[in-house]
């Protein structure tokens, strides 16, 4: 029992000891303790979770016949039929074979890599790609080599090294990145990718669906190359106001997927309802352009004013990173911002690199260029 309390005592001396906060969702504000706060930590990137209309209309449209839950895996008595319509919509939508739909985007990533995986497979990751893709190529028992991040130069280099002593070879990158707020050159993957037939291309676009592409599909849309990815996953869970995961690949990839994949195979699947709730606001992804044009020129407003005062801009996106270093200087700045009506979380190691800790900027299409001008005055001063 001493070596966890030790360990606890630890993480809240190096200032990594982390707690849950306690707080009400108001639109963009939370309610906490410290009073009613500009949301500045949240993943809805369009604004769409706390929507009171989107939901009248919800329930005006589907009434309140969907379970609750689901009560049972897919395999056994949990496969509704509006799992079945969603993912023949999104399949549609993206104008690819098949989809296939998972609880979480952490169910995702920690199954679809070990259940294509065996000892004749090579994983390449970005090494900024999120925990759970980790996770998944550490269950796999695959061979895997980290590549520097969106340094292709040096994929190539490990595709040159090591490609011929493998069966197949899974190229792993995020589209934009978490934490970074960067993107991934998904143009140039996909050339990668198709110089030799046993590579596979694994995109997690979590942060971009709903927010880049013209009806929202996301980066890949963006830089149509949509059909050159074997496996797109898009979670539910940020802009999309929902909950849940899906990959979008070939037929033949999603039938070896429900008979290997374990998170799948093993889990309750998600409650109808709220499969019914994420079909819903699928369908009017397209409807949403003014929020994502809102959101991208906030986010390019921003971005231009911290380059005005050297912050070490590296973010491309709507995730805009404030790196300060050191834990106790992020967490000093945390608390500043708060005092000052801003809810922005530190992000510690091992969220992060060493040396790296940050106060991690999540835009949101309800946020104004007016809510952020303080802000931006707040870290001038800092």
């Amino acid at each position: 029992m001493n070596r966890f309390l030790n360990e606890l005592s630890a993480l809240k001396d190096k200032g990594n000891f982390r707690t849950l906060p306690t707080l009400k969702h108001k639109g963009k504000y939370v309610q906490t303790s410290d009073g009613l706060l500009l949301n500045l930590s949240s993943n809805d990137y369009l604004g769409l979770a706390a929507e009171q209309d989107l939901r009248d209309e919800f329930f005006q449209e589907t009434g309140t016949n969907e379970l609750l839950s689901s009560s049972s895996s897919r395999l056994l008595t949990g496969n509704f039929e509006v799992y079945e319509e969603l993912e023949s919509f999104l399949a549609e939508r993206y104008n690819r074979q098949a989809a296939l739909l998972f609880n979480s985007g952490y169910h995702a990533n920690l199954g679809i890599l070990p259940a294509l995986s065996n000892k004749h497979t090579l994983i390449l990751a970005d090494k900024l790609v999120h925990a759970s893709i980790i996770d998944g190529i550490q269950l796999s028992g695959a061979a895997y080599k980290r590549y520097k991040h969106n340094d292709y130069e040096h994929l190539q280099e490990l595709l040159n090294r090591f490609g011929t002593l493998y069966d197949m070879i899974i190229i792993v990158t995020e589209s934009i990145f978490s934490m970074d707020g960067d993107k991934a050159d998904l143009k140039r993957l996909t050339d990668i990718k198709k110089s030799a037939s046993n590579i596979l291309l694994y995109v997690d676009e979590a942060h971009a669906v709903g927010v880049e592409g013209e009806t929202g599909l996301g980066l890949a849309e963006s830089l149509d190359c949509i059909s050159d990815i074997d496996f797109l996953v898009g979670t539910f869970g940020k802009a999309l106001g929902s909950m849940g995961a899906y990959v979008i690949c070939n037929s033949y990839f999603r039938e070896y997927l429900i008979n290997r994949m374990r998170p799948l195979i093993f889990s309750t699947a998600l409650p109808p309802l709220n499969v019914a709730w994420s079909l819903f606001l699928f369908k009017r992804l397209p409807l949403f352009k003014n929020r994502r044009v809102q959101l991208k020129e906030c986010a390019e407003w921003m971005r231009k004013e911290l380059r005005k005062i050297d912050a070490g801009l590296i973010s491309s996106s709507h995730i805009i990173p404030f790196i300060t270093g050191d834990n106790e200087s992020t967490i000093a700045l945390s608390s500043k911002l708060k005092e000052s009506g801003f809810f922005a979380l530190p992000v510690r190691p091992p969220t992060v690199p060493s040396g790296s800790a940050r106060i991690r900027f999540s835009l949101t299409a309800d946020i104004t260029i007016t809510d952020l001008k303080h802000l931006i005055m707040l870290l001038e001063w800092k």
